[in-house]
């Protein structure tokens, strides 16, 4: 009875915080770029997610300027915006150029919240 309550318990927890669920299957996720991406689409990404979230730490001397690639630098953003956004999945699709992970992305001291 009580894995029933608790079972419950986060169904509600979801369905009034707008279903946004942080975890999946227990794990953080986040928001990168898919390799396949076409430059155009990762600038477009970029220029949105950074009119949305504050993007200085891609700017150089910060510690996720490096790699200086616009793969790198839109996954950053992405995750940034998705990760401001509530991670909904809804979040990381950027018109299908995105997706959503549970292995860290972090590097060095470029760490993805």
């Amino acid at each position: 009875m009580a894995k029933v309550a608790a079972l419950l318990f986060l169904l509600l927890l979801s369905f009034t915080s707008g279903g946004n669920l942080i975890m999946v299957n227990g794990q953080k996720t986040w928001c990168v770029a898919k390799p396949s991406s076409d430059q155009a689409s990762l600038l477009a990404n970029i220029n949105y997610a950074c009119a949305q979230v504050d993007c200085r730490i891609l700017q150089r001397g910060c510690p996720c300027h490096s790699p200086d690639s616009l793969i790198n630098h839109a996954s950053i953003a992405m995750n940034m915006y998705y990760q401001s956004k509530g991670r909904n999945h809804w979040n990381c699709d950027f018109r299908n150029s995105a997706l959503i992970v549970t292995t860290d992305p972090s590097y060095s001291n470029c760490i993805y919240a």
